[in-house]
C-alpha cells in the first residue's frame, strides 16, 4: 500500500476519434476537452490527441511498421493513469476511427508485466459520445466492453454524452452553451474516474495466474 491520497497527481490522455480531418472543428474533441477540464479539478493533467491527425495503421499489433503513429500514442497511454476515449455516433455505432483504436489496443492481450498482468491493468477509462442520432448507450456499451477486454477499469457512470434531435443537423459544437445535464454528467465522470484511478494506484490488482 502506498501513500496515494485524493491530492496525488494523475495523468490522463484523451483520444479523439472524430472522422473529421484537421483543421475542421469537432464535437468529439470539444466534449473530450471539457472532460479533461473537469478532470483538472481533481488534480489530473494531460493532453488531447486527435487520432485523425496521425497515421494510425490498421492492425492488431503494437507496431505495424514504418510510419505507424500508434506506438508513440500507445506509449503516451501507458504513461497515463486515465484514458478518455471520445467518439461520434455513425449509423448507430462508434466511428471507424474508434474501432481502429480498440483494434490496436487488442495487442495488449499479449503484453504483460512480471506478475502476468496486462500493462493496462491499474488504469481507469472513461468515454465521451456525441451525435445527432440515437445510440449513445449502445455506443458506450460497445466501447466499455472493448476497453474492459484489454485491461482498463471503469468507474460508475463512466460515460458523458450528448445526442441531438434525430434527423436534424445540429452538432454539439454548435450549441450556444453546454446543456446542464451534460455538464453535470461530465463532472461526475471526472470525479468518479479520478477517484478510481487513485484507488488503483494505491491497491494494484493481484498477479494473474
Amino acid at each position: 500500500m502506498d501513500a496515494t491520497t485524493e491530492t496525488t497527481p494523475l495523468r490522463a490522455v484523451a483520444l479523439v476519434c472524430t472522422l473529421s480531418p484537421p483543421p475542421e472543428r469537432s464535437s468529439s474533441q470539444l466534449l473530450a476537452e471539457q472532460t479533461m477540464e473537469a478532470l483538472a479539478d481533481h488534480g489530473v493533467t494531460g493532453k488531447v490527441i486527435r487520432i485523425a491527425d496521425h497515421d494510425v495503421r490498421p492492425g492488431v499489433q503494437v507496431d505495424m511498421g514504418a510510419g505507424d503513429a500508434w506506438p508513440e500514442i500507445r506509449d503516451t497511454v501507458l504513461g497515463c493513469d486515465i484514458l478518455v476515449l471520445s467518439t461520434p455516433i455513425w449509423l448507430g455505432h462508434p466511428s471507424s476511427v474508434a474501432q481502429r483504436v480498440l483494434e490496436r489496443r487488442d495487442a495488449e492481450l499479449g503484453e504483460t508485466d512480471d506478475a502476468g498482468r496486462m500493462l493496462t491493468y491499474g488504469k481507469a477509462a472513461a468515454v465521451c459520445v456525441v451525435g445527432n442520432e440515437d445510440g449513445a448507450h449502445h455506443v458506450s456499451a460497445e466501447i466499455f466492453q472493448g476497453l474492459n477486454d484489454v485491461g482498463f477499469s471503469l468507474a460508475p457512470n463512466a460515460v458523458t454524452y450528448w445526442v441531438g434531435e434525430a434527423m436534424q443537423g445540429t452538432d454539439y459544437q454548435d450549441l450556444d452553451k453546454t446543456p446542464e445535464k451534460t455538464a453535470a454528467t461530465t463532472a461526475t465522470v471526472a470525479a468518479n474516474t479520478a477517484h478510481l484511478a487513485r484507488r488503483l494506484k494505491s491497491a494494484p490488482y493481484p498477479p494473474s495466474t
